[in-house]
C-alpha cells in the first residue's frame, strides 16, 4: 500500500486519476466517448489532391478510406465491403509479407478484393458479379458505410458517427471555436508539406496534449527554445499572450536557432503575425504551431493507453519552396530537437506514472490551460474524472 498522501498546497488543482494515463479500460472508454464521436484530425487535403486518389487511415482502431471523387469532394468510408467484411483496401501484409500500399488510386471504381463488389467513388454500389434484382440485390441499400469528412485550412478530420454527430449539431466549425478566426490571416490551404517525421511515444495521448498545453517546463526542457523566445521561460510562462501571438528575442521572428530565416513572411500576416508565434490546440488529437514563415502541425494518434504515434508535418508556402535555394532544414532540425526533448520528458512522465505512490498530479496556476484536458474528458467520460 502507498504511504498516506501529504496534502498540497491551497491553490494547486488535481489532475486526472493515474487510471486515465495508466488503465486500458480507460482507453476503450475513451475510444469510444471521444475519438469515435469527436472530429479527429487525419490527414491533408494534399494527401488526396486527385480524383480517383484514396488513402487509408486507422482512428480508433477503425480502417478509414478517403477518396476524392472525380467532382473533386472528399468522401470517406469505413474499409468494409457490404457483402462479406473484406477490406476493400487491404492493410495487413499478404502472404509474401510485404505491406500493400495504403494510398493510390483508383481506375474506376472501389473494387473489393475478395469477389469483385465494385462501388462508385461516391459509395454506391454499381456491380455485383452474377447478382442482380431479380436474385433478391437492392442496390440501393447497400453503399459503404459512411464516416463524416470535414476541411479547414487543407486539413480534413473525421468522425465516424456522422449521423449522431448530424443530429446533435456538432460540425468541425463548432469544434474548431475561435482557433479558425485567431489564425484566419495564415494560408493553411495553400501551404504543402515538404517533410513528415513520426515519432513513437511511449505515453498517453493526454500527457502530451498537457505537456503542449503549458510553458512552466520550457526553461528546464528547452533551454534552445527559450533563447529564441525568453518570455517562454518567464514566471513559468503565466503571462504568455496566446491570442496576440508569444514575442520572440530582439532580432528574432520564427522557430529557427537564430530565430530568422531567408524565408518570407507568409502573405496577408498582420504585423504582429510576422514576428510573433501563435499554437492552437484542438481536442481531441490536433496541436498546430504557427510561425511567420512556416507552421508545424502535430496529428496525434492514441494507439493504447501507454502508447502515442504523432506525425509532425512541415508546412511552407508554395512561393518560397519554388526557389532554388529553398531550404527547409533550419526550421525541421530545430523543431526536431524541440520535439524529441519532449517526447523524452513525456515518456519520463508515464514511467513515474505507474509507481505505486502516485495516485494523481496537481497542476500549478501558471498550468490553468492543462485544466482544459481534465474538464475536456471528464465530460465525455460522464463527469469521470472531475
Amino acid at each position: 500500500m502507498a504511504e498516506p498522501e501529504i496534502a498540497p498546497s491551497k491553490g494547486l488543482e488535481r489532475t486526472l486519476s493515474r487510471e486515465h494515463y495508466l488503465s486500458p479500460e480507460l482507453f476503450a472508454r475513451e475510444k469510444e466517448r471521444i475519438f469515435l464521436r469527436e472530429w479527429f484530425h487525419a490527414g491533408r487535403e494534399e494527401d488526396v489532391a486527385t480524383p480517383g486518389s484514396y488513402l487509408v487511415v486507422e482512428v480508433a482502431g477503425e480502417s478509414v478510406l478517403v477518396v476524392r471523387t472525380r467532382e473533386g469532394t472528399l468522401r470517406a468510408y469505413y474499409n468494409v465491403c457490404r457483402h462479406r467484411g473484406c477490406q476493400l483496401v487491404l492493410t495487413g501484409s499478404d502472404s509474401a509479407g510485404c505491406a500493400p500500399e495504403l494510398a493510390g488510386s483508383f481506375a474506376s471504381g472501389i473494387k473489393c478484393p475478395y469477389h469483385a463488389w465494385t462501388y462508385t467513388l461516391e459509395g454506391a454500389l454499381r456491380t455485383a458479379p452474377y447478382l442482380d434484382e431479380d436474385a433478391g440485390i437492392r442496390k440501393d441499400e447497400l453503399s459503404l458505410h459512411p464516416v463524416g469528412i470535414d476541411t479547414w485550412g487543407g486539413f480534413f478530420f473525421l468522425n465516424l458517427v456522422p449521423r449522431e454527430a448530424e443530429a446533435r449539431g456538432h460540425t468541425l466549425r463548432a469544434q474548431l471555436g475561435e482557433a479558425a478566426t485567431r489564425l484566419a490571416n495564415y494560408p493553411l490551404a495553400d501551404l504543402r508539406r515538404v517533410k513528415r517525421i513520426t515519432y513513437e511515444v511511449a505515453a498517453n495521448w493526454k500527457v502530451m496534449l498537457e505537456n503542449y498545453n503549458e510553458c512552466y517546463h520550457c526553461a528546464g526542457v528547452h533551454p534552445e527554445l527559450c533563447k529564441v523566445v525568453p518570455s517562454f521561460k518567464v514566471r513559468g510562462g503565466s503571462d504568455l499572450d496566446w491570442e496576440r501571438g508569444i514575442e520572440h528575442a530582439e532580432g528574432a521572428w520564427t522557430f529557427t536557432r537564430s530565430g530568422t530565416s531567408t524565408r518570407d513572411p507568409f502573405p496577408g500576416l498582420s504585423d504582429d503575425e510576422r514576428v510573433r508565434h501563435k499554437g492552437e490546440l484542438i481536442y481531441p488529437n490536433f496541436m498546430i504551431s504557427l510561425s511567420a514563415d512556416h507552421v508545424a502541425a502535430f496529428t496525434v494518434w492514441p494507439r493504447s493507453a501507454e502508447h502515442t504515434t504523432i506525425d509532425c508535418d512541415f508546412l511552407f508556402h508554395p512561393n518560397e519552396i519554388a526557389k532554388p535555394a529553398f531550404d527547409p532544414s533550419d526550421a525541421i532540425e530545430f523543431w526536431d530537437l524541440v520535439n524529441t526533448q519532449d517526447w523524452k520528458i513525456c515518456e519520463g512522465v508515464q514511467r513515474g506514472m505507474r509507481s505505486r505512490v502516485f495516485e494523481s498530479g496537481f497542476y500549478a496556476p501558471m498550468e490553468s490551460f492543462s485544466l482544459d484536458i481534465r474538464r475536456y474528458v471528464g465530460e465525455r467520460l460522464s463527469g469521470e474524472g472531475k
